[in-house]
């Protein structure tokens, strides 16, 4: 097992040695993302957050190639923690995979030798933590486009907690606006109310579209918010992913909630909701789904399927 340190050398070595033997030229990267009709041939593997279950880090594995094939690319900038980043790509190396930490700035996520070494992965995975973090530092740069790039060709993106609520267009940040307040804040709390302009959205990486990912969800009882947000924004579908559980999104779009509790997924496109005029928001004929691990969700027709049905 590499030490926190050497592990950081090993990239920045890693870095240097691709440069040297992989060019890449920066048109030939932007041809690759200009085929926005290529069809996605990677997965998603959407985790809720709290402890992993090791048959779920397995999973994450065997996706990305599996034992000795397997090239895990970890970005660890939503969370505070040093260790967060090493300890994960420790526990990807005992399952056979190689695993290497990025912990980039935004200025080195736009440097080409940064970017050759997500080209080189099988596997993304991003850290739990602060999403708006995260996000501060990849979007709109150079290592991002290459993460779509290689999700496009077939490798897996996954992340948990902070890097489970990135992976849509628009995000939840956790922060909450509360009356008298122009700035949302994190209050720390569930959120307690359901109504207009409460719960902070803002872009997330871009991965899942027309939908909005909420993670912690059963355990951290937060229903309230997802309510509001989709009611608000009703041509989104909500998915709100418990703990140790994860939502894999299959490359022709549908959905599988593995793990060991549950995902609630909330749609409200064929909803009547209270007009933007009105003094409280609420909704009727609004669908409600709760998905036990095992379950299956098609977001295009609303059509679910439960263990064994």
């Amino acid at each position: 097992m590499k030490s926190p340190i050497a592990r950081q050398l090993f990239v920045a070595s890693a870095a240097a040695a691709l440069a040297a033997t992989l060019p890449v030229s920066a048109s030939h990267a932007q041809s690759a993302r200009s085929a926005q009709s290529d069809a996605v041939r990677g997965t998603l593997f959407i985790v809720g957050g709290g402890q992993q279950p090791r048959e779920l880090v397995q999973q994450f594995v065997d996706l990305a190639g599996g034992a000795g094939h397997a090239r895990i690319a970890i970005f660890p900038m939503a969370s505070g923690d040093s260790t967060a980043g090493p300890e994960k790509a420790a526990e990807l190396d005992s399952l056979g995979a190689h695993a290497f930490v990025l912990n980039v700035t935004k200025a080195q996520a736009n440097t080409d030798s940064i970017v050759k070494l997500v080209n080189g992965a099988t596997g993304i995975w991003f850290v739990g933590g602060d999403q708006a973090k995260l996000t501060a530092q990849l979007l709109g740069t150079a290592a991002l486009r290459a993460i779509h790039d290689r999700y496009r060709a077939g490798a897996v993106i996954g992340g948990t907690s902070a890097g489970a609520a990135v992976m849509s267009d628009s995000m939840l940040t956790g922060n909450q606006y509360f009356p008298g307040l122009a700035t949302a804040v994190d209050s720390g709390v569930s959120t307690q109310r359901i109504g207009r302009h409460v719960i902070e959205i803002t872009p997330g990486l871009g991965f899942l579209h027309d939908a909005i990912v909420d993670q912690h969800f059963i355990r951290r009882m937060r229903e309230n918010r997802l309510l509001s947000v989709i009611m608000e924004r009703p041509s989104f579908v909500g998915v709100g992913i418990d703990e140790g559980t994860a939502l894999r999104v299959y490359p022709d779009g549908h959905w599988q909630v593995l793990g060991r509790s549950a995902a609630i997924v909330i749609d409200a496109r064929h909803a009547r909701i209270t007009p933007a005029s009105a003094p409280r928001l609420g909704a009727v004929d609004m669908h409600v789904s709760v998905l036990p691990a095992g379950s299956t969700y098609e977001p295009q027709t609303g059509r679910a399927t439960l263990p064994g049905g």
